[in-house]
């Protein structure tokens, strides 16, 4: 059973830690939540204790506007350590992790708010109930009925961001370095922290590249992680053999940028295409139009939140939610260049420019 705040609990607390998920995917997700507590709050200083990473995501403009933002060491005393110094009253908990209630617990932080899970319930001192169904739920629903079961609002709006305006003009000066000028801007997402399995083949992503470049004078920006510069090599190569001239309106960002950089960078992107990624979602919480190309994963449950185009191929044994394939990768093999290809054109056609030169 969920015990639920009364009318008069919120201005009880004068500093809340609400502790942030591991991943940026799901950071973005939970944006509608966090910005319920910050309006649930209003009085009290809040707090996101964050991965660097995630802690990257909250210093952009979101309509949580946290007071203060909290990066969490990798080592978790240390972390304790950063959670017990803020002198927090309450905290609340985002990930459904044992780790991430024994580092509040350990931090002597008095009230500790989450769902109580993974055999974690002892640790909480309020426990919210699971949404019914929520397997079967998308994961941006799973954020919203953790706060409504702390008796928190929260409405079904969508995750809103906007790069900083610092982040922005970063973004805009490593663009215009690269010589981008005036053409339009084609984000390219070709890793997955999941696995490979969650990764349309390199060949393909060279081709839709190819012919971006070919038949819209696009300039394709690959952005991901650093252990996504593997698949951006891969991509790289194929060009070199097989689309040469593709390869200077190729701009490989891969692992260069910072969570900021990378929203600005987005920011700019006409269309956005992605497997099932982090930076997927942070595309489509700037409003930016995404193609989203699943395979094991299942897009009902982490699919992009708004009207975005989210490419799949029935077969048999997805979603699997495997991280590798078990047999011949059939539920990414199987979707061809040709419909990435329409889907990403049609949007490009039907976006407005966007601002960069000058």
């Amino acid at each position: 059973m969920s015990t639920i705040l009364s009318s008069e609990e919120p201005t009880r607390f004068r500093h809340v830690v609400v502790r942030a998920p591991n991943w940026l995917g799901d950071a973005v997700l939970s944006l509608p939540a966090m910005a319920a507590l910050r309006a649930h709050f209003g009085s009290a200083q809040l707090t996101v204790a964050a991965p660097l990473a995630v802690a990257g995501l909250l210093r952009e403009a979101t309509d949580v506007r946290p007071d203060r933002i909290l990066e969490l060491p990798d080592d978790s005393g240390a972390a304790i350590a950063a959670l017990r110094s803020g002198g927090f009253d309450a905290a609340v908990l985002m990930p459904n992790s044992v780790r991430s209630a024994w580092q509040a617990w350990r931090a002597h932080i008095p009230h500790r708010w989450g769902y109580a899970t993974a055999g974690r319930g002892f640790l909480l001192t309020r426990r919210s109930s699971r949404p019914l169904g929520f397997r079967h739920r998308h994961h941006i629903d799973y954020f919203r009925g953790l706060v409504r079961g702390l008796g928190v609002s929260c409405d079904d709006s969508a995750p809103r961001l906007a790069p900083s305006p610092l982040s922005r003009e970063r973004a805009r000066a490593l663009l215009l370095e690269k010589s981008v000028g005036g053409a339009p801007l084609v984000g390219i997402a070709p890793g997955a922290a999941y696995g490979q399995a969650k990764q349309w083949p390199s060949d393909r992503t060279g081709a839709l590249i190819a012919r971006l470049v070919k038949e819209h004078g696009a300039v394709c920006v690959i952005v991901g992680a650093s252990h996504d510069r593997g698949a951006a090599r891969e991509i790289e190569s194929w060009l070199r053999a097989n689309a040469p001239d593709a390869l200077p309106r190729t701009i490989d960002l891969v692992g260069r940028t910072t969570v900021g950089t990378l929203t600005g960078v987005v920011a700019h992107c006409r269309v956005f295409v992605s497997n099932d990624s982090g930076a997927m979602h942070v595309a489509a919480a700037l409003g930016r139009p995404v193609v989203a190309i699943f395979g094991p994963t299942d897009e009902r449950s982490t699919g992009p939140i708004g009207a975005h185009d989210v490419i799949t191929q029935h077969v048999f044994c997805r979603p699997c939610l495997l991280r590798d394939c078990p047999i011949d990768h059939r539920c990414m093999k199987r979707i061809s260049v040709d419909r990435v290809y329409e889907a990403t054109a049609a949007r490009l056609l039907a976006s407005a420019p966007t601002e960069l030169a000058g």
